[in-house]
């Protein structure tokens, strides 16, 4: 099987991603990270009434026709309150948010007023207003924000925090999300060993401690699924074969890590295409060529779908970040699954391109450009740490210190 381009192979996952249908509501604070089901419509203008956007003093602009003006204060309008008419000659003390009142065409900020009397709560004070006021300062006009009627959040949405406020400033406080992707997770490797069963110093020759476990549980946990960790599957088909027929019973997608290579201990492939289809399989990227894409039959719900990551824990978290996520946001409903790239000065130089398509790690410096990681080897996890992003690199493309680089920020990746 030759290798497939990365663009043919996000094209063939996302493809085969069938969003999820069921739904359920849930108060606006635990709707974080969750997909929106059903587009939302705002009853309500935001902000109901024009208000002011300052402490300070409503007027009428045609009172202050100079600098110096004095005015008497006739009412006192707090926020949550409603002042009455404004008289001619007057000004009405104000504070952010409260309502304009009729006849005020202005706020003045505070700042630019002083009292002529010295007592700030002294009934018929004046205050003089040393600015020359124009119609519609300060005030924050009747449905600036939002307009009664018009859809505030559309269906596919990931809500995030400013998403779950703009719902709750029209009174929303439950919304519709499609339910969690529940996502089977086991590793495969005789050489793996948890951490905390066994001391560093005892760690037996040719053993590792399973990092990709903490790894993936943790990339799909800040995606919103609902994860089932069936552990560590020895490095044998009959034991790989039973671990995917008993996940697919109950879970939407199954993910692996490890024995999708062409070793003779790499039983997921062959195990996949007993238990199921296998749809893909290699891809022309680095790192992360080998990766497995199918599916395993179930007898609950047909089948669960499946795929099978490289062991190597920056292969692993590589090829989640550019197949798997995107394949889990569109089953989870989102609309938007692939992230946004930047373009952004390598401050390196990178001459011996590979022949497939790279992400490197980077990071930005105080500069504003990019650093390369020294080593980039599909084995060094520090370098995920280290760098705040991958450069997309095309094949065969040398990169020269100064030349613009694709960039996608882990602000992109890791939410």
């Amino acid at each position: 099987m030759s290798l497939l381009a990365y663009e043919q192979a996000l094209e063939q996952l996302l493809a085969g991603a069938c969003p999820v249908q069921q739904v359920e509501t849930l108060q606006s604070t635990e709707a974080l990270g969750r997909v929106l089901a059903v587009s939302q419509v705002s009853s309500l203008a935001v902000p109901p009434l024009d208000n002011s956007s300052m402490d300070g003093y409503a007027l009428r602009c045609t009172d202050v026709p100079t600098p110096g003006t004095k005015l008497r204060i006739a009412q006192r309008i707090p926020a949550g309150s409603i002042g009455h008419t404004l008289a001619a000659g007057t000004a009405a003390r104000i504070f952010t948010g409260a309502p304009i009142p009729a006849g005020a065409d202005a706020i003045v900020m505070q700042e630019m007023c002083s009292l002529e009397s010295g007592e700030k709560n002294a009934a018929e004070s004046r205050i003089i207003i040393n600015h020359l006021p124009k119609p519609g300062d300060w005030i924050r006009r009747s449905g600036e924000d939002i307009q009664a009627g018009a859809e505030i959040l559309c269906a596919g949405t990931r809500l995030s925090a400013p998403q779950l406020g703009l719902a709750a400033s029209i009174g929303i406080a439950g919304l519709p999300v499609f339910r969690r992707l529940r996502v089977a997770l086991f590793s495969t490797g005789n050489e793996l060993v948890m951490p905390g069963e066994v001391a560093p110093a005892d760690l037996p020759p040719g053993t590792i401690y399973n990092s990709n476990r903490f790894l993936l549980r943790g990339l799909l946990q800040q995606l919103g699924c609902q994860v089932t960790d069936l552990g560590i599957v020895p490095d044998d088909l009959a034991a790989t074969r039973f671990a995917l027929r008993g996940a697919a019973e109950a879970h939407d997608l199954i993910l692996t890590s490890g024995g999708v290579s062409v070793g003779e201990e790499d039983h997921v492939k062959p195990a996949v295409q007993a238990e199921g289809d296998l749809a893909l399989w290699k891809i022309a990227l680095k790192p992360g060529k080998p990766l497995a894409f199918g599916y395993v039959r179930s007898q609950a719900q047909g089948q669960a779908a499946f795929i099978g990551l490289p062991g190597n824990p920056v292969s692993c978290f590589v090829t989640f970040l550019m197949l798997v996520r995107p394949f889990i946001l569109k089953t989870q409903g989102a609309q938007t699954v692939t992230p946004s790239a930047i373009r952004l000065r390598a401050d390196f130089d990178f001459p011996q391109p590979d022949a497939r398509r790279e992400y490197l790690r980077a990071r930005r410096n105080q500069n504003g450009g990019l650093e390369l990681f020294h080593n980039q080897s599909s084995g060094v996890l520090t370098s995920a740490v280290w760098a705040d992003g991958l450069i997309d690199n095309p094949p065969g493309v040398a990169i020269r210190r100064g030349q613009e680089v694709s960039f996608l920020p882990f602000s992109e990746l890791l939410y």
